[in-house]
Parts: structure tokens; C-alpha cells; sequence
């Protein structure tokens, strides 16, 4: 196999478990692996490329990975969320909810997204979207065309299209109740068992299944018990949403009778392929039975931020024995920002002690962990060659590089991207990808998507009064 030599002023290794930083660092690729990091390399190389003031560092794992037109970018300013269209009105499911996006449109929006998320440094991806615009659930259809994309652009991912056996709905006063169709729910299941055994493995190992059960506040014990047992056969992960809302809370505890995490344990659902995007309305007891069974704790910071939110605490967690890994889950997928937002929230909510490395831990090592990969989230002999390179020469750079990208840096200063060994990205350049044109491409799929809103709003008041300007318009 030809090997590739990649230098650069900082790389960040692995020894001893740790990630440890290499100044004036190599790394060297030989086919889909890592062959050698450290200060210098004696061997033979076919390739040499220097990146000079910049950071080689293991790809980042992204475990709740924007993959549609961000629709929660819209309640930024506009709200309560019953009436800015993020639950469905009860006349709207009284018509029939239908599909807001073509096939073709979701086929576009998910190989969008993954060229995103590479030009963020991201390596590995576990796709979210919104389940607000469609129908009811994910399709088949559209995941065949994410494995596509994935395999076309280079991604590592993990697919799996979303199920649910209910859904929220909202009177004109604002009650949002439960709403179910459990025979709809399991079929999903069903197809998305059948989409998981036919495309584990494929893309020489790159896409791997997983399973992805809407909200825990609507899925109902039947649909969470036969996708444990389904994922457990199959050694895939399952992600769920948790404890993000107080409606949330609400209907699970009037469901149940106790919390979400608590209700997920009692059924038997609750073991360490379970991935929990979020967890900021999470209990003492919740975060302890996480501990306990292994689960990971997926942290969003910029979309939990965004709304007033954050985990307390993410020192506390980690201090329980709590795996945590990060997600993006909106727009930008920007992880780094990511991870500087985790840090800034953590350290107002009083967690002083929270340090840079914890954090860039959490966006590769954690996600690894997560997925029981020992050959993801670090550079060393052996590991997969996910590889990201983030350009320091237009910043101030303090005395070490990880601080450096927690104060200075952001995701368009990712340069090159590598995975499994293939460069699938050089000077944020993606091969097949026209970043303007798909750019305006979105754009005009987003505008549309807006335009349709009063279709799915309480009410169904004008665009205009969905959502309310910052300041209003002049007419010269």
C-alpha cells in the first residue's frame, strides 16, 4: 500500500489512552489506516503534504447529526412552539399530514448535509432530521439515497430511518397531547430492521446501521422493547431523544408515572447502545440509572443554548462515570463552535473546573465509546484514518492547539478532511460538490418549506405572523 506523510505545526496523538499533542508532528497513512504519529518518520513515503500552522487532529463524531433544512433555526425568535408550527394543529391531522419534501428534495437535503458536516470536520455521523414536515416517519427510500451519498462523498455513518408510534398535537389554546398509531409505528420498525441487515457493512465498512426511535414521549412500550432486542441481535446503536422539554416530562410522567429515563428502564430498554441526545431536563436519579446501564449521554450545546437551555452539569456527569458525546443537531454543524459553546455555558453555570481536553474528548473519544469503536476518535497505530486538519494561520494562537480551537477557531477553518484513508476534502474543496450552487439549491427548498407553514400552525395564521420580523420592512 502507498503511504501518505501529513505534517503540520501541532498533531494530536493518542498513547496510553490519552490523546497527547506532538509539536512539529507527522502522521502517517498507509491504505485506510494509521500507520505512525509522532515527532518524525524514517520510512518511505509516496506522498508528502505539509499543512504548516495548523492542527492534525482525529475526526469529530458527531452523534446527533443535522442531516435536513434546519426547521429549529425558526423558533429562534418565534414562539410559543404551538403556534410558530413546531407541533401539529389537531386540524392539520384532521386533513391528513403530507409529505412537505419530494423524494428527490429529501435525496438532495441528506447528500447536502453530509458534504456540511465533512466541510466541519466531521468524520463520523449519526443523522437526525425532523420528523415535523413529514407524513409521519422516515422512509426507506430516502435512507437508500443516504447510503448513497455517504458512499459517493466518503462519510462514515450510521443510518437508520426514524419510526414513531405517536405523535404531538395542539388544540388553539396551546394543550399539546399525545396522539398514537402503533401498527404504523411497528411496520416502520419493521423496514427499518430489514434496511439495517441489508446495508450494515457496506461501503468497504463505512455505513453501519443503527436504529432511531422518535420521541420517548411517543413510542409506546411494544415499538422501544422490539428495537432493543432488534439493535442487541444486531450490535447496533439505538439514539432516542430525551429529556428535553417540559412537555416531555409532562406526558411521560402522566403516561407512566415517572420520569423518561426511569420509564425507559423499567421496560428493559435502557443498556449502553442506547445514545440520549440532550438530557437538560434530566433528574438526579435520571443521570444515575444512565451511569448505571452504560448509556451515552449525547450533549447539543449550541441548539440546547440557543433556547435557554443546558446540561447541568457536564463536570457532574462525567464525574458519575457518564459517557458523554457531543451532537450538533442544527445549523451550522459546526462542532467546534460546538464545543466552545459547551464550554462557555458549562463555566456560567458555575463549572469552573471544566477544562478544554474534556471537551474535545467528549467530540471524538466519547462518540468512539459510544459506538464501541476502539478505532474511531484518535490517531494512532492502527486506528482508521479519519483525519481532520483545521487551519491556524489566521488565528492568535495560544501555547496549545486544543485551547486554541476552544477560543479561536471555527468550523470553516477545517481545511482538509481525510476518512478512511481518502482525502475527501482538500482546501474546502469537496470532489462532485458545487458549494454555491447547492447553497442556493437549499435555499429555494427552504423557502418553500416556510411558505407551507400555515398548513401545520395552530390557527393557520399568515408566514407574516408565524414569523415575526426583527424590525419592520421599508417600503424605500
Amino acid at each position: 500500500m502507498s503511504r501518505t506523510l501529513l505534517s503540520a505545526r501541532w498533531v494530536i496523538g493518542h498513547k496510553g489512552g490519552r490523546h497527547v499533542v506532538h509539536e512539529n508532528g507527522v502522521v502517517v497513512i498507509e491504505g485506510s489506516r494509521v500507520l505512525h504519529v509522532g515527532r518524525d518518520f524514517d520510512g518511505e513515503v509516496a506522498q508528502r503534504v505539509d499543512y504548516g500552522e495548523a492542527v492534525i487532529s482525529p475526526g469529530f463524531i458527531d452523534l446527533d447529526a443535522l442531516s435536513d433544512l434546519d426547521t429549529t433555526i425558526l423558533g429562534y425568535d418565534n414562539g410559543p412552539a404551538w403556534k410558530a408550527g413546531r407541533v401539529w394543529p389537531e386540524s392539520y391531522v384532521a386533513r391528513g399530514p403530507y409529505e412537505m419534501y419530494s423524494t428527490e428534495e429529501l435525496a438532495f437535503q441528506k447528500r447536502f448535509a453530509f458534504a456540511q458536516l465533512i466541510r466541519n470536520g466531521i468524520t463520523t455521523a449519526l443523522p437526525i432530521a425532523s420528523l415535523f414536515y413529514r407524513a409521519w416517519g422516515e422512509t426507506v427510500a430516502e435512507f437508500d439515497a443516504a447510503a448513497q451519498a455517504a458512499e459517493e462523498l466518503g462519510l462514515r455513518v450510521y443510518l437508520g430511518p426514524a419510526y414513531r408510534t405517536g405523535g404531538q398535537v395542539t388544540d388553539e389554546a396551546g394543550t399539546i397531547r399525545a396522539i398514537y398509531d402503533e401498527p404504523r409505528g411497528l411496520q416502520g420498525l419493521e423496514d427499518a430492521a430489514a434496511f439495517a441487515t441489508r446495508i450494515d457493512g457496506t461501503a468497504g465498512g463505512r455505513i453501519r446501521a443503527m436504529f432511531a426511535p422518535d420521541r420517548i414521549e411517543t413510542c409506546t412500550e411494544e415499538l422501544l422493547r422490539r428495537t432493543q432486542a432488534l439493535a442487541a441481535e444486531m450490535g447496533a446503536p439505538v439514539r432516542q431523544h430525551c429529556c428535553q422539554s417540559p412537555t416531555e416530562l409532562r406526558l411521560v410522567q402522566e403516561q407512566h408515572g415517572t420520569t423518561p429515563i426511569d420509564w425507559l428502564d423499567r421496560i428493559g430498554t435502557l443498556e449502553s447502545n442506547w445514545l440520549l441526545p440532550h438530557g437538560t431536563h434530566a433528574s438526579e436519579r435520571d443521570f444515575a440509572l444512565i451511569a448505571e446501564r452504560g448509556a451515552t449521554l449525547v450533549h447539543c450545546p449550541l441548539v440546547t443554548a440557543r433556547h435557554g437551555g443546558l446540561l447541568r452539569s457536564f463536570p457532574a456527569c462525567r464525574a458519575r462515570g457518564i459517557n458523554i458525546g457531543l451532537g450538533t443537531d442544527t445549523w451550522p454543524p459546526d462542532m467546534i463552535l460546538n464545543m466552545q459553546i459547551g464550554m462557555m455555558v458549562a463555566r456560567i453555570a458555575g463549572s469552573d473546573a471544566l477544562r478544554s481536553e474534556e471537551m474535545f474528548d467528549a467530540a471524538t473519544l466519547g462518540g468512539a465509546r459510544a459506538l464501541g469503536r476502539t478505532d474511531l476518535g484518535l490517531l494512532a497505530p492502527g486506528a482508521c484514518a479519519d483525519i481532520t486538519v483545521i487551519d491556524l494561520g489566521r488565528t492568535l494562537q495560544t501555547p496549545d492547539p486544543v485551547q486554541s480551537l476552544m477560543t479561536s477557531a471555527s468550523g470553516r477553518d477545517v481545511r482538509d478532511v481525510w476518512i478512511d484513508g481518502r482525502r475527501v476534502m482538500a482546501d474546502r474543496r469537496i470532489p462532485g460538490c458545487d458549494e454555491t450552487a447547492d447553497m442556493a439549491r437549499a435555499q429555494a427548498r427552504f423557502d418553500a418549506l416556510i411558505a407551507k407553514y400555515p398548513d401545520r400552525t395552530a390557527g393557520h395564521p399568515p408566514v407574516t405572523e408565524i414569523f415575526r420580523p426583527s424590525y419592520a420592512r421599508s417600503e424605500r
